[in-house]
């Protein structure tokens, strides 16, 4: 049962629809502050990404006091 890598544990919504969860983590993004960099059209892009995913992103972000890059 050893494993190697130590994954960082992800804080994306917990609701967030799994093509859109598998979309983000696939592109290597497992954080909230990771997004802060990105535009919303770049997020937008991802295949699995939608409107609905990307307001509960939004939401997630605000909550910490963060968003979008502009």
């Amino acid at each position: 049962m050893s494993n190697s890598n130590h994954p960082q544990e992800s804080d994306l919504p917990a609701k967030l629809a799994k093509p859109a969860w598998r979309a983000l983590t696939q592109a290597g993004y497992i954080r909230l502050e990771q997004l802060t960099v990105l535009k919303e059209t770049e997020v937008m892009k991802l295949h699995g990404m939608g409107p609905k995913a990307l307001e509960q992103l939004r939401t997630a972000l605000a909550e910490r006091g963060q968003t979008f890059a502009d």
